[in-house]
């Protein structure tokens, strides 16, 4: 049987490992219980998130046990990875209604059944109730001040100001790791690898404490060739909610990204085999087939193989011209809000297709708007219910972004 480790390195999650000898043992030799942690910031996962759902799916493929840990109390103090300034302070009720969130949508993508079936837990079980001087007393003395310094999570923030409460978040993952390890017998915490300080003390503190022998792993972060993030649009983030992007949303991102990403996205966020996806991207091919490939597969996966038939027969028939389909992003106007007219960019804003009038009076001027496919040449041209046919419109943003309004 193939490793899990030799798997996961050769499509390019790997970024860093404490021993990755140890580590490629450790899942060599039989089933290791392993964790990832997801503060819960927002009531729903987002894309960046997805590339550790994806490991987690790996490893549990392969015999090993996932454990995902809501971070109910980790969140209450926030994160200061990858940040210049301090997270937004959620109430306890935010909190968990994110977490019960979470929950939901990790039903989705792992098994909960068997030997290794996916243990779900919040670590506010064990954090709330812990008495401070007691816990800094037993763990804070294993920690150095200077060596937490160097860590690049605490580094970024110090010209800017790092408070002393963002300061314990390290303290307090690397408590979520060893508590995991003496319920569990966890040894093993995944990441991204912005991660990387937070998850490597942890592993230290457990082989401090416990003598076992813990190890850290993280991935890439899911990037642009050019060392981009990826999962923004210009309305935010692409949301696992369908409520939240649509499912023909999520496709449409997917099937528009830069042909330098396709190759990456496919070997991190499909189950395709490698050869399959070398011969989809190789020199001399249609992008746009690996791109089709690619959304429609990471789709599937998030949305079920339904919803990415229905996205998938929407973009080709507006990409053969057509704009009837149910499918396709849509709004409702009320026939007494159009009344004899509505401008153009009214119509553009309500649609939520530009964010103000400067972005449409200046998609206009470089010729990036169209109504009904035919170019849009004044910011001062009125929609009026002529323009409706069979009570619907279409508007399009440059080559990619459509939009229908439906009059009601």
């Amino acid at each position: 049987m193939t490793n899990v480790y030799d798997i996961l390195e050769a499509r390019g999650y790997i970024e860093q490992s404490s021993n990755a000898d140890e580590v490629k043992k450790q899942l060599g030799e039989g089933p290791v219980t392993f964790y990832i942690g997801f503060d819960p910031t927002a009531d729903s996962l987002h894309v960046g998130h997805f590339i550790q759902i994806m490991v987690m799916m790996h490893m549990q493929k392969a015999g090993h046990r996932p454990i995902a840990v809501l971070g109910g109390a980790t969140a209450m103090i926030g994160d200061p990875s990858g940040r210049t300034d301090m997270r937004k302070m959620l109430t306890l009720e935010q909190l968990q209604h994110n977490v019960d969130c979470f929950r939901q949508q990790f039903k989705r993508f792992l098994s909960f059944d068997g030997q290794n079936g996916l243990i779900m837990t919040d670590n506010k079980e064990w954090l709330l109730d812990l008495k401070y001087i007691e816990f800094i007393r037993e763990y804070g003395r294993h920690f150095s001040v200077n060596r937490m310094l160097t860590a690049d999570c605490y580094k970024t923030r110090l010209e800017k100001g790092l408070t002393f409460l963002e300061f314990n978040y390290m303290l307090m993952q690397s408590y979520d790791f060893l508590e995991l390890y003496r319920r569990y017998g966890c040894l093993l915490q995944l990441g991204g690898s912005d991660q990387w300080s937070n998850i490597l003390s942890g592993a230290d503190l457990i082989r401090r404490v416990e003598s076992a022998p813990a190890n850290a792993l993280t991935f890439r972060l899911l990037t642009t060739a050019s060392g981009k993030k990826m999962g923004k649009t210009e309305s935010g983030a692409v949301w696992i909610d369908p409520d939240k992007t649509s499912p023909y949303e999520f496709f449409q991102y997917w099937r528009n990204i830069d042909d330098a990403d396709v190759k990456n996205c496919l070997k991190l966020l499909t189950f395709l085999p490698l050869e399959e996806i070398a011969e989809l991207t190789k020199q001399g091919t249609n992008p746009n087939t690996a791109k089709e490939k690619l959304a429609y597969e990471v789709t599937s996966l998030v949305h079920g193989k339904n919803e990415a038939d229905k996205a998938l027969a929407a973009a080709r028939a507006l990409f053969a011209g057509g704009g009837e389909n149910e499918n396709i992003p849509s709004s409702e106007l009320d026939a007494a809000e159009l009344g004899e007219g509505m401008d153009i960019l009214k119509i553009m804003s309500f649609a939520g297709i530009i964010s103000g009038t400067s972005e449409g009076r200046r998609l206009i001027k470089e010729g990036g708007a169209y109504l009904n496919n035919e170019r849009v040449t004044s910011h001062e041209q009125i929609i009026t219910p002529a323009d409706f046919n069979n009570g619907k419109i279409l508007l399009r943003k440059g080559k990619k972004v459509y939009h229908q309004i439906v009059l009601k």
